[in-house]
């Protein structure tokens, strides 16, 4: 599993907006601390709370710096409605083909919701060279990460 001091993998996939850009972890490398975000599903309570706490402090974020990105298995589509209806001002990234969930080793399968090979709830903070600086991962999907550290993190980055 990816842990503090190890050099995050790099992934590329789409950005779930209407015109559906190509992303390129490697382009937001270098220029400050990077946050990815990894949620289960766009929609969902616990995604939505998530994703919405983010936005609430991504002036601070932005304010340290920090570029943070949310990453999930939803389509582009699914990403760029979700965005619109709650204002999130980051980018979201569609990681379809699980690429970056498998190489984080965050993927996990909630059968009981018929999910499978979706992204467990987890945080990793990169530095410009792609260090990770920091992680969190959730225990149980359903929990949140811890913001104050989290943005606590950034801020020393």
């Amino acid at each position: 599993m990816l842990s503090t001091g190890d050099t995050a993998p790099t992934f590329s996939a789409t950005i779930g907006t209407s015109d559906h850009e190509s992303f390129d972890l490697e382009d937001h490398l270098g220029s400050g601390p990077v946050v990815l975000a990894f949620f289960p599903g766009a929609f969902t309570p616990p995604c939505t709370n998530e994703m919405i706490a983010l936005r609430d402090r991504h002036d601070e974020f932005r304010d340290a710096g920090a570029t943070v990105l949310g990453v999930s298995a939803d389509s582009p589509f699914s990403l760029g409605a979700f965005r619109e209806q709650h204002g999130i001002e980051f980018d979201l990234v569609s990681d379809m083909d699980r690429e970056a969930i498998r190489e984080y080793d965050i993927e996990i399968d909630i059968p009981e919701l018929g999910l499978y090979g979706i992204a467990n709830r987890a945080v990793f903070v990169l530095d410009g060279d792609g260090t990770v600086t920091y992680d969190w991962i959730a225990d149980d999907p359903t929990n949140e990460p811890p913001y104050v550290e989290l943005l606590n993190e950034v801020e020393a980055a």
